[in-house]
């Protein structure tokens, strides 16, 4: 049985020391399990996809490819020597190729090629592409009567869309070669149109070239004779213009394009100076205005720091305050002395609001000047602003004018330059030629059945990837022992196989998978502490149905074998189903000791199983939490501790409960009860947390309905095991 079980040396280092179990299984075995897990899903899928993809490619209609070769050269001849309108190394020749790839794919190529063949009116041409052409009047000749220009126009329109919908051009990497490619449902059609449009390609391209030169001489003689009349009037419009208005120009530069700009006038100079002497008037008038605006709200005190004669008024009307104050302390107000020295003070107060005016008032002479001065600077300054400004207005069309003659003077200059050139280039030969036309289509390009099935294959690989991806993300489940020391940071206890019979007659049977297992728990909570296995503990879960109570018992009967006398305490007062599983009454039990029964021995019962008694719940008490949260569940532990060489408390769940972490605090650690492949990690994150909190001592995780061979771990268990239900069918 040993195959059956986790090595112990590993699962006994995480009980004792609290250590993280370091192994862990590979990525890929975790892929491989996630797919055993899910793999007729992600048949279904595979086949789904497989099978799409077969009726796509039998629903298709044969397509046949023509491919023509051209070559397109970087350069061509120059006869002349000299250079043309358009220069052939004016471009890397990674842009050149890709212009002349976005050439071949052009709309105006295929016009070209649609007026040439005629395809408008071509019937068979719109079957190729099983398109229904606009408009009605096709004779069987593959004609059209008599139509609207507006149909002609659009039967042209979607001609041409076709056209550029089934062309390819596929350039041959490190060569000039490019094949141009045309698919359609006739061979004849697609060989048709692949030759036509490499050879209208090859005539645009001669086209384009000849076009470029053959007006130019006659449009340079004629745009030479009006340019050099008109630079000369525009340059006598500049200077009339100029002096009409009044605009006398300072200094001139030339731009890097040739450009004149004006860059100060006798106008734009005066305003400048005249606003920076306004700027000085508005600063000097905000400083009198501030001094003014301190002088009025501020105290006499404040005034006397600022003038030195009212500081000095205010410092002897202190004194003789002073000294007034001081005959007070000895004499009476009417005492001469004191009469003389309250006059004294009274002749310095007037004397300082008297100088505390005259400051205020020298202030406010000194804004009223400030704001004269800064008026009429500003006045100024307005008056030249409209000055300025109609100068500004003015220079809108003089600007015009200046413009005018740059443009005109280097349009003239230019030109004849260029008309001097271009009297001697002339036209190389062609730099495209074909390499092999296009030959007729023996058989269909496509559909390719095998590639559409591979690539149905991939995709519904891709899917069912996904779909186990998901799935697998969205189980918050833990699904093999390795992950609770990782996701829970507790150490692992053992793992508890799933097996079929829901009786635990099998715990008799030492020799069984399921009395093997408990055995491995007993052998790890013997190094949970220092002097073995804990003498009182408590089981408890996240949520019911989890096997606790079940391992509780099993636990019992496993320590009543091999470590002395044990009892098994039912702590779940709300929901108690350990008595009915025993098949022992639940008259009184624990809920009779901690409502203030003493009499604890007569709460013992005998079970089958030899050296393990039983201890009921007893009636359900209104509020079990208030009675767990006496001194006496504790008093009532120490008793049974007193008598049995175990205590074992099967709790209540955690979630949503407070019993059991006030259970934990009474024994000596707990063990946490969790069920595979249903429990989500984050609740029992949640409620370990809450033990922690209560200060509750965890010797371990025991990880429940544990099936090897889903997990992928392949121990080979052999057999289910379902958890025993109560009467009322719940399970716990």
């Amino acid at each position: 049985m040993s195959n059956m079980q986790f090595p112990a040396q590993t699962i006994g280092e995480s009980a004792a020391g609290g250590t993280k179990t370091s192994w862990s299984p590979p990525t890929l075995l975790e892929y491989w399990n996630a797919l055993k897990r899910h793999i007729w899903l992600a048949g279904a899928i595979v086949a789904v996809t497989l099978v799409i993809g077969m009726v796509l490619t039998l629903l298709m209609t044969p397509q046949y490819t023509a491919t023509s070769r051209i070559e397109i050269a970087r350069e061509q001849a120059n006869v002349t020597n000299v250079e043309g309108l358009q220069r052939e190394d004016s471009t890397p020749n990674q842009e050149f190729y890709l212009t002349q790839y976005s050439l071949l794919n052009a709309r105006s190529l295929a016009e070209r090629v649609e007026r040439r063949l005629r395809l408008a009116t071509n019937k068979d041409f719109f079957a190729a592409h099983g398109a229904t052409p606009v408009g009605e009047g096709f004779l069987s000749g593959g004609k059209s009567d008599t139509m609207s220009v507006s149909n002609i126009r659009e039967r042209q329109r979607q001609a041409v869309d076709l056209l550029i919908e089934h062309l390819s051009v596929s350039p041959l990497r490190g060569s000039a070669l490019i094949d141009v490619s045309y698919s359609s449902a006739s061979p004849e059609i697609s060989q048709l149109v692949a030759k036509t449009w490499v050879n209208e390609f090859a005539l645009q391209s001669m086209d384009r070239r000849l076009a470029s030169t053959a007006d130019a001489r006659v449009y340079l003689e004629t745009r030479l004779q009006g340019l050099r009349e008109r630079l000369e009037q525009s340059e006598r419009d500049l200077v009339n213009y100029a002096a009409r208005q009044g605009i006398v120009r300072l200094s001139e530069t030339k731009s890097m394009e040739g450009r004149t700009q004006t860059t100060q006038t006798l106008a734009s100079r005066n305003l400048d100076q005249l606003n920076s002497f306004l700027l000085q008037a508005s600063a000097e008038r905000t400083q009198a205005e501030a001094r003014l605006r301190a002088a009025r709200s501020a105290g006499g005190t404040q005034l006397g720091i600022e003038n030195q004669a009212l500081g000095g008024l205010h410092e002897r009307r202190a004194e003789a305050n002073a000294k007034y104050q001081d005959l007070l302390v000895h004499f009476d107000p009417e005492y001469p002395e004191a009469q003389a020295a309250r006059q004294q003070v009274a002749a310095l107060d007037r004397a300082i609001g008297s100088e505390e005016k005259r400051v205020r008032d020298a202030y406010m002479a000194d804004f009223e000047a400030a704001s004269q001065r800064e008026e009429q600077l500003r006045a100024r300054v307005n008056d030249l602003l409209g000055r300025f400004d109609a100068e500004n207005r003015s220079s809108i069309q003089y600007n015009i004018y200046q413009r005018e003659v740059d443009t005109n003077r280097q349009l003239y200059d230019s030109l004849l330059q260029r008309y001097k050139e271009i009297g001697v280039a002339g036209v190389g030969t062609n730099n495209i030629s074909v390499v092999d036309p296009a030959p007729m289509p023996e058989k269909p390009s496509s559909p390719k059945l095998l590639i559409n099935l591979i690539m149905a294959l991939l995709g519904g690989v891709g899917l069912a990837a996904v779909a186990i991806f998901v799935l697998e993300n969205h189980d918050e489940s833990l699904r093999e022992p390795s992950q609770v020391p990782t996701k829970l940071d507790v150490p692992l206890l053992g793992a508890i196989p799933a097996v079929d019979d829901e009786s635990l007659e099998k715990m008799d049977d030492p020799k069984s998978v399921l009395s093997e297992a408990y055995m491995t728990v007993r052998t790890n909570l013997s190094f949970s502490t220092d002097h073995g296995v804990p003498k009182t503990f408590a089981l408890t879960s996240t949520s019911p149905a989890e096997g606790k109570s079940t391992s509780a018992y099993s636990l019992a009967r496993v320590l009543g074998r091999t470590s002395g006398s044990v009892v098994l305490v039912d702590v779940d007062m709300r929901r108690p189903i350990l008595a009915s599983r025993l098949g022992l009454k639940n008259l009184r039990g624990v809920s009779n000791f901690l409502a203030g029964d003493d009499n604890w021995q007569d709460l013992l019962q005998q079970t089958e199983s030899a050296n393990v008694f039983f201890v009921a719940a007893g009636p359900t008490p209104p509020s079990a939490s208030e009675l767990l949260s006496g001194e006496r569940l504790a008093l009532f532990v120490q008793h049974l501790a007193s008598k049995f060489d175990h205590v074992i408390l099967d709790s209540p769940p955690m979630l949503g409960l407070s019993d059991a972490p006030l259970i934990a605090n009474v024994v000596e650690g707990v063990v946490y009860v969790i069920e595979a492949d249903r429990t989500a990690v984050r609740a029992s994150q949640s409620a370990i947390q809450r033990l922690r909190d209560s200060r509750a001592h965890i010797l371990g995780a025991l990880l429940t309905k544990y099936r090897a061979k889903q997990s992928g771990y392949g121990y080979g268990y052999g057999y289910g095991y379902g958890y025993g239900r109560d009467r009322d069918g719940a399970e716990d």
